[in-house]
């Protein structure tokens, strides 16, 4: 099954031009009556001529396309980005006849460690958690995006058919969004998810040890073994997966990143030096990373993520790097996210 993009660009003049990407094809509407054509920025080339001001166009795979709306006279009327990452979901992460675990909704507008803060989280139970038995844990950063059956990740759905097919334990997920305060408007982005995920130190493993988990654990048991406690993100939620495994190693010890933001935002680029110099800790680690990542002020995603896994390999840990064509987001870890499942997983049956 083909994934979806979908992209709303504001451009300059009317606004009123919208482009969206479903495969490999690019999609482009607009109501502004002086359109005519399409250009592509950077090489100056004509695209395509709009018909009743529609247009699509196939492009290779792994393209960021810079575009402009022109008038007749090749004014330019308005402009924007569209990106063609287009991948294949395995079986893995498509529902299947297998036992369904159940998701509910939970709030906490009460942290003591980061005040002012409100935030949702989910909690996943798979169908076969005995009360009995203690389950393995999975957390995820941005959480509720990640858990979503028809997003990116589709999370639950993996957590499903994996455990369906015993390859990774009975697990929990724990899926959980940054923190908000409350003057942000509905639209606005968490302001403190920077704080919580890019910061070094032990602030956020604290706030789920002391705060989120104990409220988990009031209705379910989970394991205290830190072999069966994983951690996940994508970008500063990736950084902060391997922050709360590096801090709290004795209550997480599997990481699972995606283009991990290890630049110099709050510190994040002391981490491969960190990990060369300190002696070895007990993590597992999956990390990805694309070539089409980043590249700005705060460093080279591509780059930093290249200097966390040479740092991983010369100090002897446990670890995966993918390093694809990607850019910045969860599409390809969508894609790979059973892949990259079983591999933190691979023997649990031994642990």
């Amino acid at each position: 099954m083909k994934r979806y993009l979908l992209i709303l660009l504001c451009g300059v003049g009317s606004l009123s031009a919208r482009s969206w990407t479903r495969g490999l094809t690019v999609h482009w509407v607009t109501e502004n009556q002086k359109a005519v054509s399409v250009f592509n920025e950077k090489t100056g080339e004509r695209i395509g001529d709009l018909k009743n001001g529609r247009l699509k166009q196939v492009f290779e795979n792994f393209q960021a396309i810079d575009w402009s709306i022109r008038d007749g006279d090749e004014k330019v009327l308005e402009k924007g980005t569209a990106k063609v990452e287009n991948y294949e979901y395995s079986r893995d992460s498509l529902v299947q006849e297998v036992p369904q675990g159940k998701v509910t909704k939970h709030t906490w507008n009460e942290s003591k460690i980061y005040p002012g803060t409100e935030r949702e989280y989910l909690v996943y139970v798979p169908a076969q958690y005995d009360a009995s038995k203690p389950a393995a844990l999975m957390v995820f950063q941005d959480g509720l995006r990640h858990a979503d059956p028809e997003g990116d990740l589709r999370a639950t759905t993996v957590i499903d058919n994996l455990i369906a097919s015993g390859e990774i334990p009975v697990t929990i997920g724990v899926f959980i969004n940054p923190g908000r305060f409350a003057k942000q408007g509905p639209k606005e982005k968490p302001r403190n998810r920077s704080v919580e995920y890019d910061s070094l130190g032990e602030t956020y493993a604290r706030f789920l040890l002391e705060e989120i988990l104990p409220e988990v654990e009031k209705d379910h048991k989970i394991s205290d073994d830190p072999e069966m406690r994983g951690i996940a993100g994508g970008s500063s939620g990736g950084i902060c997966a391997w922050t709360v495994c590096w801090e709290k190693p004795e209550s997480f010890r599997k990481a699972l990143i995606w283009v991990g933001t290890f630049v110099d935002i709050r510190g994040g680029h002391n981490y491969p030096p960190m990990v060369r110099k300190t002696e070895k800790k007990p993590i597992r680690a999956y990390l990805l990373a694309g070539e089409n990542d980043l590249d700005n002020q705060f460093g080279n995603w591509p780059l930093a993520n290249k200097q966390m896994a040479a740092a991983l390999k010369y100090s002897g840990y446990d670890f995966h790097f993918h390093y694809g064509r990607c850019f910045h987001g969860s599409k390809e870890a969508g894609a790979k996210l059973p892949e990259m499942m079983k591999w933190l997983w691979r023997d649990w049956k031994d642990e």
